[in-house]
């Protein structure tokens, strides 16, 4: 008999005990082993549930930061826009104002410069008239000292007084 034919004697009994081992692990160890292998499929299941469902909610929660992002960076843009609308119109306004006041000034100074002129054109003439009546008074005591020139004056100045209302 050679290695590889075995002996049918120890062929009988090896048949009998793989039935017996078989017999046992069947009755005692597969089911356990089965239960094991059942739990654990069913461990790993809820795990991949479990995962998929973290999976889900992570999805939702990055799209509604995504929305909240977005709608903050809306928020900032808009905020944005309306504190430069808002600079623009103070400027507008400050510079409004800056005009008025400059206008305001323009025209208190315009006002002071001709009152002032006015007073000085009046200081003149009056200084005028009465440097004016001074000399006349001085030429006319020389020239009216008998009564012939008196006489020539007055009527030299009533003619001048008639041809001036002719004129006018």
């Amino acid at each position: 008999m050679g290695l590889l034919t075995p002996d049918p004697g120890t062929l009988f009994w090896m048949v009998i005990i793989f039935g017996i081992v078989f017999f046992i692990l069947a009755k005692y160890a597969f089911p356990v082993i089965t239960g094991m292998v059942d739990k654990r499929k069913q461990y790993i299941d809820s795990s991949l549930e479990a995962a998929r469902q973290a999976n889900e909610q992570l999805q939702q929660v990055k799209a509604e930061s995504e929305a909240l992002l977005a709608r903050a960076h809306e928020e900032q843009t808009a905020i944005l826009k309306e504190a430069s609308a808002t600079r623009d119109r103070i400027i507008a306004e400050a510079r409004e104002r800056a005009r008025t006041e400059a206008r305001k000034a323009l025209d208190e100074t315009r006002h002071q410069i001709a009152a002032e002129k006015e007073s000085a054109i009046n200081d003149i003439r009056r200084q005028v008239a009465i440097l004016s009546v001074d000399v006349a008074e001085k030429v006319l005591r020389k020239k009216l000292s008998d009564d012939k020139e008196q006489l020539e004056l007055v009527n030299r100045l009533l003619d001048e007084v008639k041809s001036n209302n002719n004129i006018e």
